[in-house]
């Protein structure tokens, strides 16, 4: 099967799971891209499956030897984006589910965080909290 196929497949596999939208297509960067709501959490770049995970889990990854940071041609590899190597015998679900749970969690601290920051303008009648 090759890589394209690959991805296709989880792709089949991923969407319909709640939240989950398939890639849109188009130009531009995340054409080809999973999305958890509006978040990319896996994509299809150069031949490799590309994933957001946790810093500490890419710096895990890379030092095991299946991939590296994905840089975005930007000279800059992303901290929390890891690119795995074709040739690494890890199973693309998994490593894409675990992408997609970073993304549900990110989601749910962005929730608490607007959560809270309107609890604190309540507070206050409509005028945000002061800081300092």
């Amino acid at each position: 099967m090759t890589p394209q196929e690959r991805y296709e497949q989880l792709v089949d596999e991923l969407t319909g799971l709640d939240g989950v939208r398939p890639p849109e297509g188009g130009s531009g960067f995340g054409r080809g891209a999973l999305r958890y709501r509006r978040k990319i959490f896996a994509m299809f770049v150069r031949g490799q499956l590309v994933v957001k995970l946790p810093q500490p889990r890419v710096d895990e990854l890379v030092a095991g030897g299946h991939g590296e940071r994905f840089d975005a041609n930007k000279g800059t590899p992303m901290k929390e984006w890891f690119s795995l190597d074709p040739s690494s015998a890890l199973p693309w679900p998994p490593l894409a589910r675990e992408a997609l749970d970073f993304a549900r969690s990110s989601d749910k601290a962005r929730s608490r965080e607007l959560a809270a920051a309107h609890r604190g303008t309540d507070e206050f009648v409509g005028r945000p909290p002061l800081h300092g």
